[in-house]
């Protein structure tokens, strides 16, 4: 057996005489090659290791998981931005304002308060954009028809009646959606890796291997999607709630 370093030279030397055809690349994983010959010659910030199979198989895994995590974690994010009882400044996270021509998240382009536990204030950090940030607000679904003093803009934030409640169910359900959606593609990805994996005769993955790889990835897949739905009916709750 060569050693690691020895193989990566080896390997190297190789890679000049592929073909497309004989190397793999993953538009998910692209840090990484695959070689014939039964390992993974990885280059990622130009450190060069080796993988075995068993290494590249839990690479896969854990960067699905990883990549699923951070889904359920922007359904959550998008979730605090819709109102359930009492204003918060988080109302107004996905607003984007057109900030000379570049599509720009309010939060970036001023700092937002609550006063008098049933308003906003929007005090622009730059008050030549004081214009575009009101524009923003109205054509946004925040429900909010903005007042603008030409230092700060305020909002009052209405009761929510019986027909918003409703609405913003639908946004809560829309976002729970979206987010396995985006679970759904990275299980797709990584599945579909698994099977380039398996149909590489030099790789040396076996159908057994490739079989609970998938069985892991769909394992991965219904925990988040599970901490979707749980994160979505709680606040379906918190918004119905009178």
């Amino acid at each position: 057996m060569l050693p690691n370093e020895d193989k990566v030279s080896v390997l190297l030397l190789l890679l000049s005489s592929f073909n497309a055809g004989d190397a793999f690349v993953n538009k998910r994983f692209s840090s990484h090659l695959l070689v014939t010959g039964g390992v993974v010659l990885r280059r990622a910030n130009n450190v060069r290791s080796v993988l075995t199979m068993n290494e590249w198989v839990d690479e896969v895994t854990t960067d699905s998981s990883d990549r699923m995590s951070k889904s359920v974690e922007s359904v959550v994010s998008n979730l605090s931005t819709l109102r359930a009882g009492r204003p918060s400044a988080a109302l107004l996270d996905r607003v984007m304002v057109d900030y000379f021509e570049v599509e720009t998240p309010l939060i970036q382009l001023a700092s937002v308060s609550v006063q008098s536990g049933m308003s906003l204030v929007v005090s622009p950090y730059d008050k030549s954009a004081i214009g575009d940030i009101e524009r923003a607000i109205m054509e946004s679904d925040v429900g909010m028809m903005p007042n603008n003093d030409g230092e700060k803009i305020r909002l009052n934030v209405p009761q929510l009646t019986e027909d918003r409640r409703k609405e913003l169910v639908k946004d809560a359900k829309r976002l729970r959606e979206d987010g396995k959606i985006a679970i759904r593609n990275i299980r797709r990805d990584a599945i579909d890796t698994l099977k380039k994996l398996g149909k590489d005769k030099d790789f040396g993955i076996s159908e057994d291997n490739e079989k609970d790889a998938t069985k892991k990835i769909q394992e991965i897949h219904d925990k988040y999607v599970k901490q979707v739905d749980e994160v979505v009916a709680k606040k379906e709750k918190d918004i119905l709630t009178v």
